[in-house]
C-alpha cells in the first residue's frame, strides 16, 4: 500500500511535511518526497489530509469485549490502533478459578459478563487473546485487585508481609508472561484496601520491568492533590513510573486546582505522565457511590448490607454528608439530576438505562432508588457522572505529559467518550487551538507509547509498525452524544492496522490484523 500526496505528521512532534509512505509486510518500508516511490498495489490519495501514526488508547475497558466483538469497531473507526486493557485495578487476569465468581461480579459493571473463562494466568489470557483475530492491537496491565484477591481475599486489611510478598511474586510472573505494566484503582475494592507502603512494594517489582504503575488515585476531588502527592511518593520510594489514569477534577469547588495539578505533573524527580478523555462526565460502577467500607468482604456482604436497614443507613448518611470527603462521593459531585444509569449487565434493554436516577426514581427518594437499584442487580450497574469544567479539561488537555485515552465502557448505553474521544480531542484542538497539530498528534501517540512503555510505536518512521491513521483537520468530528452514543466519526476516512487496512473510505473493512503485544 502508498499512501500519496497527504501531509506527514510523524508522532515525534517535528514540522509536518509533503509525503509519500510505502507500506509493506506489517511496517513502514519507505517515506519519500512525492512522487519518488513507484506505483504500488494499492494506491490511497491522501491529498488534503494529515497521515500520522494510529493512536494508543491507554485506558481502555475492553478485555471481553475484544472476545465476544472482535472487530472492535468503535475505537478503529476513531484512529485507535492500540487498546491498553486490565485497568482500575480491576481485570479479567489473574483470575484463579477459586476467585471467579466473585471478580466476575465485581468487574461485570465495567467489563460485562462472560461464560466462557479458559484462563487462570495473565499469560493464559494472553494466549486466548491472541486465538481471537482482533481489529486493532491489544496489551494488558496487571490488576493490583485481581492480584491482592488471589493472594487474601476481598477483606479491609492490610497485606501480612508473607501475603505482600506473595502479591509481588504473582505480579512479576504476569510482567514476565507479557503484561506491560501494574494497574490500580485506589477508589475500588479490594485495591482501595492497600496502603501506601503496599503499593511501594509493588512499584519496585514493576520498576525493576522498568514498566509503569497506572493508577486511578484515591482521589480527583477534595482530596486531589493529596492523592497526586501519595502517587509521587510511591514512585519516589519505588523508582517506577508513575501513569495517572483519567486525570481530572470533580466537583465545582475543585476547578480551581487545575494550575496546580499540572504543575504536579512537572515535577523534576519522578517519571509521572497522564492520559485524559476529553468530557465532562464519567463512567464507572455505580458502587463506587458507595463508602469503601461497605465493599468489605466481597460483593455478597455489600448486598448483604444493603439489605441491612442500619448499614443502609450509615451509608446513606456518608453518601449525603455535607463538606469534603475522604473517599471521592459520585453522590456530592453529581447528584441524582447528574447521574445515569448507563447498563445493568443482566437486563441488556431495561427502560432504566440511559435514564437519570432522578428519572428512575419518579418522585421517590433517589438515593434509596440507587441503593434499591445495587441490592437488586448485586452490584452489576454501570453509570455516567457529570462532574467536571470544560475549561479544565482544555487545560489538562494542553499539558505535554497527557496523552489521550477512551476509559470506554462498552455494555449498554455506553459513554460517547468509547466511540468519540480521540476525534473530540482533534475536533477541540481545531476549535479552541490548543497545540500545534504536529504536537497533539505526538501526544496521542509517541507520547501514549511512551508513557505505557510501548517501544517502537507511535511512530512514523521507516521500519516502524505500519499503523496508520489519515484524518481531515478541517472536518474530523465526534458524533457520538450522551443521548445516541454508538455514533462513529467523521473527517477520519482510513485507518490501517499493521499494514492492512480496517477502516477505507470511512467505513470499516472487518479485516483483523491486531495482534497481542506483549512486553
Amino acid at each position: 500500500m502508498i499512501l500519496r500526496n497527504g501531509t506527514l505528521i510523524d508522532g515525534t512532534g517535528a514540522p509536518g511535511r509533503p509525503a509519500d509512505l510505502w507500506l509493506e509486510g506489517g511496517v513502514v518500508r519507505a517515506i519519500e518526497a512525492p512522487g519518488v516511490l513507484p506505483a504500488g498495489a494499492d494506491e490511497v490519495d491522501c491529498a488534503g489530509h494529515l497521515v500520522a501514526p494510529g493512536f494508543l488508547d491507554t485506558h481502555t475497558h475492553t478485555d471481553l469485549h475484544a472476545l465476544k466483538a472482535p472487530d472492535i469497531d468503535m475505537k478503529a473507526r476513531q484512529g485507535v490502533v492500540l487498546d491498553v486493557l486490565g485497568q482500575d485495578g480491576i481485570g479479567v487476569a489473574p483470575l484463579p478459578a477459586a476467585r471467579r465468581a466473585i471478580m466476575a461480579r465485581t468487574i461485570a459493571g465495567l467489563d460485562g459478563t462472560w461464560d466462557k473463562w479458559d484462563w487462570e494466568s495473565v499469560g493464559e489470557y494472553l494466549d486466548t487473546l491472541a486465538r481471537t483475530p482482533t481489529g486493532i492491537h491489544l496489551a494488558t496491565l496487571v490488576p493490583h485487585g485481581n492480584v491482592r484477591l488471589a493472594v487474601m481475599g476481598p477483606d479491609d486489611r492490610p497485606a501480612t508481609s508473607a501475603e505482600l510478598a506473595a502479591m509481588c511474586d504473582l505480579l512479576d510472573e504476569g510482567l514476565q508472561q507479557g503484561a506491560v505494566g501494574l494497574s490500580t484503582g485506589l477508589i475500588y475494592p479490594p485495591c482501595c484496601y492497600g496502603d501506601t507502603a503496599e503499593l511501594v512494594a509493588l512499584g519496585k517489582v514493576i520498576a525493576k520491568h522498568d514498566r509503569p504503575l497506572v493508577v486511578h488515585m484515591r482521589s480527583e476531588s477534595d482530596y486531589l492533590l493529596e492523592a497526586v502527592e501519595e502517587m509521587l511518593s510511591v514512585g519516589r520510594a519505588s523508582g517506577c513510573r508513575i501513569h495517572i489514569s483519567h486525570l481530572k477534577i470533580a466537583g465545582a469547588a475543585n476547578w480551581k486546582h487545575a494550575d496546580a495539578l499540572c504543575a504536579a505533573l512537572d515535577c523534576p524527580d519522578v517519571r509521572v505522565t497522564a492520559d485524559q478523555y476529553p468530557y465532562t462526565a464519567g463512567s464507572t460502577m455505580m458502587g463506587a457511590i458507595l463508602p469503601p467500607w461497605a465493599h468489605s468482604g466481597g460483593f455478597e456482604a455489600t448486598v448483604a448490607r444493603l439489605a441491612d436497614p442500619a448499614e443502609r443507613a450509615r451509608m446513606k448518611a456518608e453518601m449525603l454528608a455535607d463538606g469534603p470527603h475522604r473517599w471521592d462521593n459520585f453522590w456530592s459531585w453529581a447528584g441524582a439530576d447528574g447521574i445515569l444509569v448507563a447498563d445493568l449487565p443482566a437486563r441488556p434493554g431495561d427502560p432504566r438505562i440511559g435514564k437519570t436516577l432522578a428519572e428512575v426514581a419518579a418522585g421517590a427518594d433517589p438515593v434509596d432508588t440507587a441503593l434499591d437499584l445495587l441490592r437488586d442487580e448485586r452490584m452489576g450497574v454501570g453509570m455516567i457522572a457529570f462532574s467536571q469544567s470544560d475549561e479544565v479539561v482544555r487545560t489538562l488537555l494542553r499539558h505535554p505529559k497527557v496523552n489521550g485515552c477512551t476509559d470506554g465502557l462498552l455494555g449498554g448505553k455506553p459513554h460517547p467518550r468509547a466511540y468519540g474521544a480521540f476525534v473530540r480531542i482533534l475536533r477541540l484542538n481545531r476549535e479552541f487551538n490548543l497545540l500545534p497539530w504536529e504536537e497533539m498528534v505526538r501526544k496521542l501517540s509517541s507520547q501514549a507509547a511512551d508513557a505505557l512503555t510501548l517501544r517502537g510505536r507511535g511512530r512514523l518512521v521507516v521500519g516502524a509498525p505500519a499503523d496508520v491513521v489519515v484524518f481531515d483537520p478541517a472536518t474530523v468530528a465526534d458524533t457520538a452524544t450522551y443521548a445516541d452514543s454508538r455514533q462513529f466519526p467523521v473527517g477520519m476516512p482510513h485507518v490501517v492496522v499493521a499494514g492492512v487496512p480496517v477502516v477505507r473510505d470511512g467505513a470499516g473493512t472487518g479485516a483483523r490484523p491486531g495482534t497481542v503485544v506483549r512486553g
